[in-house]
């Protein structure tokens, strides 16, 4: 009996220690504040009513060394670090128990990771995202909230996301409020799912057509990249989301274009890497507020960019104010050890990776791996705690910027099922797929009317091809209309389509075919065979041609730029067939197409066109839609003649003179572009007229105002990008040739005219002067307005003069 009745004490106890449990977990969330310490009290960091500043000094002086430095990490979600996709009681005994600055890709579902229950539908991802969080806030000692990061470079990176174009798409289509609608679009669908960061957009600047990751930039031109990445950045974060801009820096022009682990020392010298690599990222912190930047991991000048002190600190934060938080990209830690090898050890590279201005690691494993010896470097008195404190700010500030201490979960997961990949995102999508188009030539075939034509033959390795419209850092899963079945859609039942594939992408000597010459094998002789037999039957040939994900993109360099595999020879001997040819090209990369361009009747440049581009790709033949598209690169003629750019420098890329006798009087290279940049074709035609310059004279810290006036003067509405160019006529140092200040798409119908105003400030009259300080000098400046950077329409001049 004596021992029954302790049993009931016991259980009385029990019960009593667990409500005051449960109470104590019910009352943390308090009506104004949450009680993240668990501790009853209202503590500075939980006072809504103080400062962010007020709130971060109060949490850092609480924060043990184990806590400071898990928010100094990354942790990479389920599918490609973490086993778990909600929490289990095994964290408990995680190094994550004492926090974590960042969750990475968290149950997203990417197309060749683990695939997780809780992606789709979409509701179900907030919900569990709560869960993790909820965890983080209720069982850790501190209850720091925790950071969801995704990529978002072509739509969020999302099982059934709202999908669009390549980057490199999307700079072709040079539309500023588009690419803000597709910010807006981005940031709405991650807000709804629980995700904090996207790591968007990539503002590395294209200068070597060679390097596998053009696909993921907006252009070649640094004033492009940096006003549409301006309002990628502003559109994100307009959400309370914080927008992670990357690679920071000089990471687009490896030596020979080469990718991945060979990346190391881009060959730049200073002057170009600020004037040409740095601009974009400048505009995104400066002007747009960028509170997130992802470190590069390659070198410059003989140093890691992150290792690099210079870049991580004395740029980005003392010349630039940036504000939020660094991270790597994965690898960058490690390869200061194993490719550059400036450190002996992975501790060392931590060391200098932290010392330079780093605040979270990236990586594809245990965060363990760099917060283990970061504690020992701190306890060994070679990274001071003040050091660790000011890098755990930066991160805590982002937390606070977007609001995880008063509202750490998203309040209705519901939403994001009538929010992620609705039907006016879609539109958006196609919207974008259709301005991205580029028309490079036309001799009369296109449009194609449908009354006009009986047959149609959809052949080439890209008419069914579908993998160019889903990337490693887009949505996964989501329905992709490829060339035939847009073609098909547009034409309707009055014409009849045939499709042969003709060829494949890729021979199979590939990559060694970029550089010799092998025997056609008898299966790809008769796929080309089958194609001419086709072609005989049809009135139009469409030959849907290029590259896709396995020949473009992240590791995937070329040394050729011409047709990959038997594309050339499928075309010449479609052409033999007599039957008018439109060549689409679906690639990642501009191509040397010069047999293409001087025989085949019409080509159109799509790049990577998004999950619409076969639809937009139906439109733009049969007149539905009048191409707008104009080329954000410039295409060689031949990858001898790399780099072959724009801008360029004074002299840099004219053509050689005559030799006389001793070169027959011919020049010695091939000096021309195959297309230049800014260049597009139309339906209709474009008229420029009445430019004025006001005033002519000014001084170096005022505006200078222009107009002009475009009339669309052909029978079809179209749009029109209106391009301005800058000459600095005469300057201290060696400027560029031309410079891109001002873009404007205009859509007319015919017969209307439009007056178009474009305002120069002074910073873009701006050089990096003999002492390397921006300035704007005294002299002539020349205005051009015009249709490409070669088809000048207008011109005229005003002068600057010293400040009074």
């Amino acid at each position: 009996m004596q021992s029954k009745g302790k049993y009931i004490i016991f259980v009385v106890l029990t019960l009593i220690i667990i409500n005051q449990i449960m109470a104590e977990g019910e009352s943390l969330y308090n009506k104004t504040w949450i009680d993240f310490n668990k501790n009853g009290k209202k503590e500075i960091y939980e006072n809504q009513k103080k400062t962010d500043s007020e709130r971060i000094d109060d949490l850092i002086s609480r924060m043990n060394l184990k806590e400071k430095t898990c928010q100094l990490a990354t942790l990479y979600g389920y599918g490609n670090f973490l086993d778990d996709q909600l929490p289990k009681k095994n964290w408990k005994n995680e190094i994550w128990k004492d926090g974590i600055g960042n969750i990475d890709e968290h149950l997203n579902s990417v197309y060749y990771k683990k695939q997780s229950e809780y992606s789709y539908p979409h509701s179900k991802h907030p919900k569990a995202i709560n869960e993790v969080q909820k965890w983080f806030v209720e069982e850790t000692r501190l209850g720091i909230p925790v950071d969801f990061s995704n990529e978002g470079i072509r739509g969020l990176c999302h099982k059934k996301a709202t999908g669009f174009p390549a980057q490199i798409a999307l700079g072709c289509t040079f539309n500023k409020n588009l690419i803000k609608k597709i910010g807006h679009i981005t940031a709405e669908e991650g807000k709804s799912l629980g995700y904090t960061n996207i790591y968007s957009p990539i503002l590395d600047v294209e200068r070597d057509p060679r390097w596998g990751r053009m696909v993921e930039s907006y252009g070649e031109s640094p004033y492009l990249v940096g006003e549409l990445g301006k309002k990628m950045v502003s559109a994100i974060q307009s959400h309370n989301i914080v927008s992670t801009s990357k690679h920071f820096a000089a990471y687009s022009i490896p030596k020979g274009g080469r990718d991945a682990k060979s990346r190391t020392n881009p060959q730049l010298a200073s002057r170009e890497m600020r004037s040409l690599l740095l601009h974009p990222f400048k505009k995104a912190i400066k002007d747009a507020g960028g509170r997130g930047v992802m470190s590069s991991y390659n070198g410059y000048n003989g140093i890691p960019i992150t290792g690099s002190y210079k870049f991580l600190t004395k740029i980005l934060r003392d010349e630039w104010n940036f504000d939020g938080y660094v991270v790597s990209d994965s690898r960058a830690v490690g390869f200061i050890n194993e490719k550059h090898q400036t450190a002996e050890t992975y501790k060392e590279a931590v060391y200098q990776a932290v010392k330079a201005g780093l605040n979270v690691r990236t990586e594809f494993n245990t965060p363990e791996e760099f917060i283990i010896p970061l504690r020992e470097l701190v306890r060994e008195g070679r990274i001071s705690e003040d050091l660790i404190d000011s890098r755990v700010r930066d991160v805590l500030s982002n937390k606070f910027w977007l609001g995880l201490f008063n509202s750490p979960y998203v309040d209705n997961p519901k939403k994001a099922d009538s929010i992620v990949g609705n039907s006016t995102h879609q539109k958006v999508s196609l919207q974008t797929s259709r301005e991205s188009i580029v028309l490079l030539k036309n001799e009369g075939l296109l449009p194609l009317e449908k009354s006009n034509v009986d047959t149609i033959l959809i052949t080439g390795p890209n008419a069914k091809e579908e993998n160019y419209a889903i990337s490693r850092y887009g949505p996964s899963g989501i329905n992709v209309i490829n060339v035939l079945e847009g073609i098909h859609k547009v034409a309707g039942k009055s014409v009849e389509i045939l499709y042969e594939k003709g060829c494949n992408l890729r021979s199979e000597h590939y990559p060694q075919s970029e550089v010799m010459d092998f025997p056609i094998s008898n299966a790809e002789k008769k796929r080309i065979d089958n194609a001419v037999k086709k072609a005989r039957k049809a009135d139009i040939i469409i030959a849907a041609m290029g590259e896709n994900e396995y020949i473009v993109g992240e590791g995937r360099t070329r040394t050729s730029l011409d047709l990959p595999g038997n594309q050339t020879r499928l075309l010449k001997e479609l052409h033999k067939t007599g039957k008018p040819i439109a060549m689409v090209m679906i690639n990642g990369r501009p191509l040397t197409v010069n047999w293409a361009d001087k025989n085949i009747s019409a080509i159109i440049e799509t790049m990577f066109p998004g999950p619409y581009g076969g639809q937009a790709i139906g439109e733009v033949l049969f007149g539905e839609h009048n191409p707008s598209g104009k080329l954000s690169f410039t295409v060689p003629k031949t990858v001898g003649q790399i780099r072959y750019n724009f801008p360029h420098k004074k002299g840099s890329q004219n053509p050689p003179p005559m030799w006389g006798s001793r070169m027959g009087g011919k020049k010695s290279m091939v000096s021309e572009p195959l297309y230049p940049f800014g260049y597009g074709l139309s339906y209709t035609s474009f008229e420029y007229t009445n430019i004025v310059v006001e005033p002519k004279t000014q001084t170096s810290d005022k505006k200078i105002k222009i107009k002009c006036k475009i009339k669309n003067t052909g029978d079809t509405k179209g749009a029109e990008v209106v391009q301005l160019y800058l000459k600095d006529r005469f300057s201290s140092v060696i400027t560029y040739e031309k410079q891109l200040r001002g873009f404007k798409k205009v859509s007319l119908e015919p017969g209307e005219t439009e007056s178009i105003k474009f305002i120069l400030k002074p910073e873009d009259l701006q050089i990096l002067d003999k002492n390397m300080k921006w300035s704007v000098e005294p002299g002539k400046f020349i205005v051009q307005l015009g249709s490409s950077s070669k088809d000048i329409r207008l011109k005229e001049n005003f002068t600057i003069k010293k400040r009074l």
